[in-house]
């Protein structure tokens, strides 16, 4: 068996909508299925590695896609993906034989409440942002020293893109929308702290004003020097581009499912793992 993007998609077929699974012919490389679902779903989680398994496996994070393989699960890595759960890997089959497997299985996904903007929206958005991109990893710069850069910048920051910052660190959603670790300056004498930007070249931005930073709304700069105002914050705006294919910055038409590629990781292991 050769794996490819369409042998990936018949298999999953094969397996269906519901829970199920596959052991697969002993002669293919894992890892090939393992880089071709990274692929379509983004970087996995690693849920079994040498046989051992995370501790920290729950049902919020993919514990159901081992059940089938009892305690035979060799390594097991595993995408979020909507209301599914995807894992690839190794497992012993009933003879003991280590053989490549892909399995499948439900995902509650989580629906936070709605709330109108204000206080606690910030929250609200980031907490589905993580459910939007399947994030299930600890945060990764909790100790960010807002109050020095604050001070630097003259300016206080808005909650929810501290939190932003806190929880994903530095890196990218879908591998496109750069998360700037602290704003950049580079409009400051037009007003505008850029918070994030893509390859495209668009700049997305704060005009600095007023005296509450959490009542500060998104404008897009784009790679033509239109100035396209938003009226929502931060993390809202994200969710938005990643799961509303009408808006006009939306990442919603190329990618099916989304994920943030932490650079920090992918530098260190050569794909990040959630």
């Amino acid at each position: 068996m050769e794996f490819t993007q369409a042998t990936v998609h018949d298999l999953l077929a094969g397996i269906g909508p519901g829970n199920g699974y596959l052991y697969l012919p002993g002669d293919p490389d894992p890892q090939e299925l393992t880089d071709l679902l990274g692929d379509r779903y983004g970087a996995p989680r690693t849920l079994v590695l040498d046989g051992f398994t995370d501790p920290t496996v729950d049902e919020s994070r993919g514990a159901a896609l081992l059940l089938p393989f009892e305690d035979r699960a060799v390594t097991i890595r595993a995408w979020a993906y909507g209301d599914r759960w995807v894992g690839a890997g190794t497992a012993r089959d009933g003879e003991g034989i280590v053989r490549p497997v892909l399995v499948v299985a439900h995902r509650e996904v989580p629906r936070p409440p709605a709330v109108a903007r204000g206080e606690g929206v910030g929250d609200d958005w980031v907490e589905r942002l993580k459910h939007i991109t399947g994030w299930t990893g600890p945060d990764r710069r909790p100790d960010m020293d807002w109050a020095e850069v604050e001070s630097r910048l003259g300016t206080a920051l808005p909650g929810d893109y501290k939190r932003m910052v806190e929880t994903f660190g530095e890196g990218a959603f879908d591998a496109w929308l750069d998360l700037h670790q602290e704003p950049w300056t580079h409009l400051r004498e037009d007003g505008l702290l850029i918070w994030a930007g893509t390859e495209h070249e668009d700049l997305y931005c704060w005009r600095v004003d007023g005296d509450d930073p959490d009542r500060r709304t998104v404008l897009v700069r784009s790679f033509d020097g239109e100035d396209v105002p938003f009226d929502c914050g931060t993390a809202e705006f994200v969710c938005r581009i990643l799961t509303d294919p009408g808006h006009r910055f939306t990442m919603a038409r190329y990618f099916d499912t989304h994920w943030f590629m932490n650079y920090r990781e992918a530098d260190e292991d050569g794909r990040e793992d959630l």
